[in-house]
Formats: structure tokens, C-alpha cells, sequence
């Protein structure tokens, strides 16, 4: 799995897909992000915990707004 960082908090996250764990099966190959991408076209590699806290309908400004609060959960700092 490819590591990098979240747009939003900045942890390390994971990224399954692509050729590096092509044959990598069962447990742990979930990965520990994802992409997004909003309304507005812009594009964000958030991890699950941003994911949840962002709410029903996101827009950029939001995910700026993410903040890294401790290595298990996310959340929306003051606008």
C-alpha cells in the first residue's frame, strides 16, 4: 500500500489500489483513506475519520477547516 499524508489533518494514511498490492488479500489491504471529490470539482485525500467529521453535503472550505485533534479522531475547528 502507497503511504502519504491527509489533505485534512495531515497523519499518515494509506492508499490501497495500484500495482504495489496487487496481490495483496484479506486483512489490512483496506487502506486508511480515501478520495473525495466534491461538488466543486476540487479533489481531497481525507482519511476516515475527516471523512466523518465533514458534514452531509462539504464543500472545500470545510475540509480546510479540518484539524488534526489526536491520532484517533478529526474534527471541524472553528470557521
Amino acid at each position: 500500500m502507497a503511504k502519504t499524508s491527509c489533505d485534512g489533518c495531515g497523519r499518515t494514511v494509506s492508499v490501497t489500489g495500484g500495482i504495489a498490492n496487487i496481490w495483496t488479500f484479506g486483512a489490512g489491504s483496506d487502506g486508511t483513506a480515501m478520495t473525495l471529490e466534491l461538488a466543486d470539482g476540487s479533489e481531497y485525500l481525507l482519511c476516515y475519520p475527516c471523512i466523518e467529521a465533514l458534514p452531509d453535503d462539504p464543500s472545500a472550505a470545510d475540509v480546510d477547516r479540518l484539524e488534526r485533534v489526536d491520532e484517533e479522531r478529526s474534527q471541524l475547528g472553528a470557521s
